[in-house]
């Protein structure tokens, strides 16, 4: 490979970002995975951010009559003409998610097996398709998600949390569409890809229990509404399992990854003459702990020795976690970056980008940020102490006061957390 210099290290990361984000857009990878029309009724349902952008791509290649409805976050809405587009909060659920699920349920409710239930599913949906069981409310339920945010619990903890507690997740949206085929279109943005994971598995079956939620509630010491307990400790939340002939005719098809997106980015790395290393698109963990080991790797980088060929740039994905301890405006890939950046202590040849692919890094309009040597330089020039921004949670304030959040708006898709560190050549030791 030929090698080249970055002029812009800042427009360069951008880039491969943009170029992960472009490989999971709906409008490029959802026609090739539609399955054959059926001779009764289409009817399609769906939750997640990029829904509303699935929903108009399917109803762009779909050759016959649908209808049908998704629900997604507040400003991930696309224009669509025959599947309605419902908004509802993320990542705490509200009313208008609760009653988008209440329809759907109806509207899959009686179909024959002649039917076909094509189900649009993405990261967000857990949130977004709120549907609690029976004898516990909606203000109790939102109390649950919230203490699942604040936990540390990885996101396939949370979810199996969640699938014990709802009425539509853990395959019971699937179930209600017996005896209709049902193919589900997923964009994974969970570390594995695992399709019980992603949107806490509305279509797919469950091999986790009542008493694995209940552990995991234990193990990180979440206080739960009174009606959540005893859901969990009878059993009366068990979500629909493995040979359940309800989901005899219930198949998945996944459209876009985490590894695919990074693939794109890797690809877009090496057409710039840059050297692209994966490291792996399931890397979880506290954020502030991933920095730091994020740092260490490019402290080896920097130094040129194999595997790493400088210039080079070192590329990871997955879904860290954040242990709220502080009243900051969060986000995770903020709090991972500038972790990172206090390890790395201005090292004068390491850049870097980390951003939510879907454009929102915890409840922020923002996608994430950069740093570059000068970053914790230009923080002390307005006093402010990067450690102290990290222990209250506080990432996008540091950022945003150096002019260096990245802010993309709605991207209408997800593939989780995409992070780049370049690694120039020292100067004099050209690339």
């Amino acid at each position: 490979m030929k090698h080249f210099t970055v002029e812009n290290p800042r427009a360069f990361l951008a880039s491969l970002f943009r170029a992960a984000v472009s490989a999971a857009d709906p409008q490029d990878c959802l026609a090739c995975a539609l399955p054959e029309p059926p001779v009764g009724r289409t009817i399609v349902v769906g939750a997640g951010k990029a829904a509303a952008s699935m929903a108009r791509a399917l109803e762009q290649a779909w050759p016959g009559p649908l209808a049908g409805l998704v629900v997604t976050r507040y400003g991930h809405a696309a224009p669509t003409s025959r599947i309605e587009v419902v908004e509802a909060g993320h990542p705490v659920p509200d009313a208008a998610g609760q009653r988008a699920a209440v329809r759907m349920l109806d509207m899959v409710s009686g179909l024959c097996p002649d039917d076909l239930v094509i189900c649009l599913i993405s990261g967000g949906g857990s949130s977004l398709l709120s549907l609690a069981l029976a004898g516990m409310s909606l203000e109790e339920k939102r109390a649950v998600n919230q203490a699942l945010l604040a936990s540390g619990a990885t996101i396939s903890e949370m979810n199996c949390v969640r699938r014990h507690l709802s009425s539509i997740k853990g395959g019971r949206l699937a179930a209600a569409c017996h005896p209709a085929r049902v193919v589900t279109l997923l964009i994974s943005d969970v570390p594995g890809d695992d399709p019980v994971n992603i949107a806490s598995g509305p279509t797919v079956c469950d091999a986790t229990t009542c008493q694995d939620a209940l552990d995991i509630v234990r193990r990180y010491g979440i206080l739960l509404p009174a009606s959540a307990e005893r859901l969990l400790a009878s059993g009366s939340g068990e979500s629909v399992k493995p040979g359940d002939e309800r989901l005899a005719r219930s198949e998945v098809r996944m459209i876009a990854t985490p590894a695919i997106s990074l693939a794109a980015a890797a690809q877009a790395a090496a057409a710039a003459g840059i050297q692209p290393y994966v490291l792996g698109d399931r890397i979880e963990g506290e954020a502030a702990d991933v920095g730091k080991v994020m740092a260490g790797i490019a402290f080896q980088a920097a130094q040129g020795t194999e595997p790493f060929q400088l210039p080079c740039v070192l590329l990871s994905g997955g879904e860290t976690t954040v242990t709220v301890k502080g009243d900051g405006r969060g986000g995770r890939n903020v709090e991972f970056l500038l972790s990172l950046a206090i390890a790395l202590d201005g090292h004068p040849n390491v850049f870097a980008l980390a951003a939510d692919t879907d454009g929102v890094d915890g409840i922020e309009e923002i996608a994430g940020a950069y740093a570059d040597p000068t970053t914790l330089a230009r923080g002390w020039q307005r006093e402010m102490v990067p450690h102290a921004f990290l222990a209250n949670n506080d990432g996008h304030t540091y950022f945003e006061a150096l002019g260096d959040s990245i802010v993309t708006g709605p991207t209408l898709t997800n593939v989780n957390d995409f992070r780049a560190l370049l690694i120039t050549s020292p100067a004099g030791k050209g690339c």
